[in-house]
């Protein structure tokens, strides 16, 4: 009797077991998990990585150009000392060769063949652009022919472009592209950049061929000239209506801003020389930029109550000081303490939903100024684009909080003050283009090391590693894992250090 009560026994649990095996795969599957994604979306997630500020853009570029820096060091070493620091100077990498890139190659893998996406697919070549000048621009040599094809092509250790091959197809690129646009075709109307409309797409990947042309204006003008005509002929960002800017929300918030909204909000400030350039000039900017907690002592001393905007009590930190030298450097000046000192109000300029700028009206007008004035194209006036590029600076103030609003009769009365002077021209323009780019590290650290204005001195730091920092090193990660090539571009390219020049920088 109990063999028998053990064989109902098991074949019980043979079929309780078989049961619960049938349509095992089904439960186990995700009825409501993508199989596809529309490439469209695939381009957004590109371009909302594209916006052009980042925790290691406060602590390098913008340090470099000397608009903010922080006396601090450990993770903030950067700018501020003059010294490597690869936890920082691998943000530009991981944000556009990671995520920009990656999705691009791939984007543009899926519908090369696919003529009803051929608009998408130019929008996609022109973004990718921009992201492969950023990187180039920021490192030199980088992976570029066969950058992002790991999965298409099965290439996982990819070789280094020089720049100079780089850019003479970065100009392809953009060229073709934006020349392909066509108002006949798809309208895709989930881009997040310009809802699909053609005309602005068309105006952006112009005014990216006029950067690339001028970022060549030394070392190779007749190529710069070039490009800069087609550039212009074709159609660039004249007005804040077109600029290429990503919209930040609650959601998706402005990386920089939410850095100087949180851990470091207490330790970056505007540089003597950024704050000192405009109260030079009575600059009603530095009203809408700055904000300074007048007495504090301590980071949670910075409270409105203690904030002015007045342009005339703004003091902006001395370049080269460590915590212990911008104690004694605040004391020098009479401050209660280094929280003192002027900084990028994180309440209107750098709040975590500040827009993100890509190409600007300002940017574009001002370039166009710098190409007429050396007579690259005959249309117009080297003073009227001049004046163009301020006033849509400080109208754009606007964008960022209508607290940062300029009043017209402020913009009316700076421009006709500070009118552009043909002897200095060059430094006038891209001194205001240092302005413009305010907030767009790579932008600024790029146009500083081109033209060489404004005129800046060495950062006094006594243990700086390099006067001047002309390029981010390449990340840790990149010379573990592709050693071989990494090495075969340091041989070609000079040392992986501050120091070294990418091809352009002249």
């Amino acid at each position: 009797m109990k063999k028998i009560l053990n064989f109902i026994l098991i074949v019980l649990m043979l079929g309780y077991s078989t049961s619960c095996d049938q349509n095992f795969d089904e439960l186990n599957t995700n009825r409501v998990a993508a199989t596809s994604i529309d490439p469209a979306f695939q381009l957004n997630n590109a371009t909302v990585n594209s916006s052009p500020n980042s925790f290691g853009m406060l602590v390098f570029e913008m340090g470099i150009v000397q608009q903010i820096i922080s006396p601090n060091s450990g993770v903030l070493t950067g700018a501020n000392f003059n010294q490597d620091n690869r936890g920082s100077t691998q943000d530009n990498w991981i944000k556009y060769y990671r995520n920009v890139i990656k999705n691009t190659k791939d984007v543009i893998f899926r519908i090369k063949d696919d003529p009803t996406r051929s608009n998408l697919l130019q929008m996609t070549r022109i973004m990718q652009a921009y992201g492969f000048m950023v990187l180039t621009d920021s490192y030199g040599s980088i992976p570029y022919s066969e950058a992002g094809v790991g999965y298409s092509s099965q290439i996982f250790y990819p070789k280094y472009d020089t720049q100079e091959s780089i850019y003479a197809d970065i100009i392809k690129e953009l060229e073709e592209a934006s020349a392909a646009l066509n108002t006949s075709g798809r309208i895709e109307t989930a881009d997040i950049l310009f809802a699909g409309n053609i005309d602005k797409w068309k105006k952006f990947g112009y005014s990216l061929l006029l950067r690339a042309g001028m970022r060549l204006s030394k070392a190779n003008p007749t190529l710069a000239q070039q490009t800069v005509a087609k550039a212009f002929a074709g159609g660039v960002i004249l007005n804040n209506t077109d600029n290429a800017v990503i919209i930040h929300d609650a959601n998706y918030v402005n990386p920089a801003g939410n850095t100087l909204n949180a851990t470091e909000a207490a330790n970056f400030y505007m540089t003597a020389p950024f704050v000192n350039f405009l109260k030079s000039t009575n600059d009603p900017r530095l009203g809408a930029i700055a904000v300074r907690y007048v007495g504090a002592k301590s980071g949670p001393e910075q409270q409105p109550a203690r904030q002015t905007f007045d342009p005339a009590l703004q003091i902006g930190m001395p370049m080269g000081n460590d915590n212990a030298g911008a104690i004694a450097a605040a004391a020098n000046l009479g401050l209660a303490s280094f929280y003192d000192f002027s900084q990028v109000d994180r309440r209107r300029v750098a709040k975590i939903t500040a827009p993100g700028f890509i190409v600007t009206a300002s940017q574009t007008n001002l370039l166009l100024a710098e190409a007429r004035q050396r007579g690259w194209i005959t249309a117009g006036t080297a003073a009227e684009y001049f004046q163009a590029g301020v006033r849509a600076h400080m109208v754009q103030m606007a964008l960022h909080d209508a607290a940062s609003t300029i009043p017209a009769p402020a913009i009316d009365a700076y421009i006709t003050a500070n009118p552009l002077v043909d002897a200095t021209a060059l430094q006038q323009i891209n001194s205001q283009y240092w302005v413009s780019s305010l907030m767009n590290g790579p932008e600024s650290f790029a146009n500083f090391r081109r033209s060489g204005f404004p005129v800046l001195q060495a950062n006094p730091f006594p243990g700086r590693e390099v006067l001047f920092i002309n390029r981010l090193t390449y990340p840790n990660s990149e010379i573990s894992v592709n050693s071989d090539k990494v090495g075969e571009a340091i041989a070609a390219q000079g040392a992986d250090n501050l120091e070294t020049k990418v091809w352009w920088h002249k």
